[in-house]
């Protein structure tokens, strides 16, 4: 290989000197226009390294302890106390826990704004909408004579039995099953709607039923009954918990759970946002979702049975249900309700 090398400029000021100094300066350009133009080879990089991270949804934990089982017939749970009079809206008996709701101006309601078809924000008006919601909505109108006099608060599972104790919220209506346990400290209404526990997986999944969940990771929401019932029907199951409904269907999606267990009514809401996920196997157990109201406003559960017996008896719950939640088939009509005195 050939090598260009640049010469020193002699110091002669003759007219010799100065095209020797000409020819030298030419060299320089010479050689700085070579110098431009060696290319040497780029070092090698290494291949390029890809990896995919599949987040874990806030709050999750894996490995649930042992739960109790839920109970309702130790207690006769779905029993409730008989509706009184209905007063006209807009002028709630003196004193009563009705008539403080009406002076701050709006029924305060807590539920969760991730359970399609029961409480939902719709993306389109950003409206809150469903099953629950219309419940919801026939009490503020039976308060109010507006339906629309209503504050939502938005609650995890977890948090509904705390918000009734502390009276942050008038009432919860949010898919709240109606339990021994949970009535030693909040009250309930009458039963609204009779849910059976399921399991949801994805359609190549292999499980049929409670059999196949042994040493399977399960999903349900934190707080909700159907851990306990899981656990006690399938004690090999690896129960994982997360805050909403909406985290376990993103953790069945990504293959971080095998199934997610709870009421019909909430895996028919997931399924409906992804054809590639199922509800499989027999029926588990019958879930009562009642109106969690704070313990001792007697007044307040008397009145909303009555605002549930009107929902019942004038059609609004079979239209309600026709709206929401036929995508679960036909229904028998809502359930009767038994009241204890």
């Amino acid at each position: 290989m050939s090598r260009l090398v640049c010469p020193t400029a002699p110091r002669d000021r003759s007219a010799r000197g100065r095209r020797l100094v000409l020819a030298v300066l030419s060299g320089l350009v010479v050689c700085a226009a070579c110098a431009a133009c060696v290319q040497f080879p780029a070092p090698e990089s290494p291949a390029p390294v890809a990896f995919a991270v599949r987040p874990t949804p806030t709050g999750a934990e894996t490995d649930v302890p042992h739960e109790p089982a839920p109970s309702t017939d130790s207690c006769n749970a779905t029993a409730s106390l008989r509706p009184g009079p209905m007063p006209e809206p807009a002028q709630m008996p003196t004193g009563s826990t009705m008539a403080g709701i009406l002076g701050h101006g709006r029924l305060i309601v807590g539920l969760d704004i991730g359970s399609n078809l029961f409480s939902f924000r719709d993306p389109m008006t950003g409206d809150v909408q469903g099953f629950d919601v219309d419940i919801a909505r026939a009490i503020a109108q039976a308060i109010f004579d507006n339906p629309t006099s209503v504050e939502y608060r938005v609650l995890s599972s977890a948090e509904r039995t705390a918000a009734l104790k502390n009276h942050t919220v008038d009432v919860v209506v949010k898919t709240m099953s109606i339990t021994c346990d949970r009535l030693q400290d909040v009250a309930f209404s009458a039963p609204y709607f009779v849910a059976s526990q399921r399991i949801l997986a994805t359609r190549d999944s292999g499980i049929t039923g409670v059999a196949d969940l042994a040493g399977k990771r399960v999903c349900a929401a934190r707080g909700a009954t159907s851990i306990g019932r899981l656990q006690q029907l399938q004690p090999r199951a690896r129960m994982v918990s997360t805050i909403t409904w909406a985290d376990c269907l993103v953790m069945l999606q990504q293959k971080q759970v095998d199934a997610v267990s709870t009421d019909d009514a909430i895996l028919a809401g997931l399924a409906e946002q992804d054809p590639w996920v199922e509800l499989v196997g027999p029926r588990l157990s019958d879930e009562y979702y009642g109106v969690g109201i704070p313990k001792g406003e007697d007044d307040m559960v008397r009145f909303v049975n009555g605002v549930l017996d009107q929902f019942r008896v004038s059609g609004a719950w079979q239209r309600s249900y026709d709206r929401w939640l036929s995508i679960m088939g036909p229904t028998n009509g809502p359930p009767l309700p038994v009241y204890r005195d």
